[in-house]
């Protein structure tokens, strides 16, 4: 008798949707003042790195029309949930300190990142980033005084039916810190994050118990090359090869990273209607929760959608 196949989460299949997945670039090592600094991987010739500004791009079309999310009802019946994502939070450190000149330009000043015995120890600690490991990440080794400059730092305190859109508000920020489409994820310290708050808006066909559907998440993404040796994947047949400029040459695009969540809070969540008691749903909301908990202490944030939502839980 053929065994029963496990039909995937409501939760599984949101976090999935809400992954985004980032075209990205292969960077030869020499193109670095300093082959062996933090931000490359021992052993690796080339660097897969992305630049933020496609990171964006992949909130253009949900910020848009939001983010559709098949939902299985107890009756069997499937609905599509529509979520607008909001940007909650985003820390940005570099290995450089940068300035705005009097022309209104960015100026970056020489690397900090040189302590080679940190290097290694970071490398070994963020090593692997799986399915089965992203939910485990631990920051209780990374010292402030090693975090980085803090270029950006933003926490959204508005009410969200104030708020713009992530693509949206990604761009009205970036008109003072132009680095926030411009740099690549290889120049960003393993401190770098962002958090992602994602509101209900509709579904179809419409449902009569909306309060069924009325559940709002937050997610969490690291944001720098350290976490993305084991997350590269060739792009999905059909879609063409995209074309990057790297130094004044043609670089062929043909893989594109995840930005896997390590992190994750709920606000108006109803168990049954998220979790299969078949999988491991509840052990996955507990550790992700606690990594975003502890992500937060680490690095001594006070993220007022993550309080909101820890005070406002059922």
């Amino acid at each position: 008798m053929a065994a029963k196949l496990r039909r995937q989460s409501n939760l599984e299949t949101f976090l999935a949707r809400a992954t985004p997945s980032v075209p990205s670039y292969a960077i030869p090592k020499t193109c670095f003042r300093d082959p062996n600094s933090l931000w490359q991987l021992d052993g690796k010739d080339l660097v897969q790195c992305f630049i933020l500004e496609d990171l964006w791009d992949q909130y253009a079309e949900c910020s848009a029309y939001g983010l559709g999310v098949p939902i299985c009802l107890s009756s069997g019946e499937i609905v599509v949930q529509y979520f607008v994502p909001y940007l909650s939070a985003l820390q940005i450190y570099t290995g450089r300190a940068h300035t705005i000149s009097r022309t209104g330009c960015e100026e970056s000043e020489s690397d900090s990142w040189s302590d080679d015995s940190t290097s290694e120890k970071l490398s070994r600690s963020w090593d692997a980033i799986s399915e089965d490991s992203i939910y485990d990440l631990d920051t209780s080794f990374l010292p402030r005084e090693r975090f980085g400059h803090l270029y950006f730092d933003f926490v959204e305190q508005d009410s969200p039916y104030r708020r713009l859109p992530l693509f949206d508000k990604v761009n009205e920020l970036a008109r003072g810190y132009p680095g926030l489409t411009t740099l690549k994820s290889v120049e960003l310290s393993p401190a770098s994050w962002m958090s992602v708050a994602w509101y209900p808006i509709y579904h179809i066909p419409s449902h009569g118990n909306l309060r069924d559907m009325s559940t709002c998440f937050l997610t969490y993404h690291t944001l720098s090359s350290l976490f993305q040796d084991n997350t590269a994947m060739d792009m999905k047949d059909g879609m063409s090869d995209g074309i990057a400029y790297q130094a004044g040459r043609k670089i062929k695009q043909n893989k594109c990273v995840t930005l896997s969540p390590f992190g994750l809070a709920s606000y108006r969540m109803l168990e049954t209607l998220w979790n299969n008691p078949e999988t491991s749903d509840d052990r996955r909301i507990c550790t992700l929760y606690s990594a975003a908990d502890s992500w937060l202490k680490q690095l001594g944030v006070y993220h007022h959608d993550f309080n909101f939502f820890r005070t406002h839980s059922m």
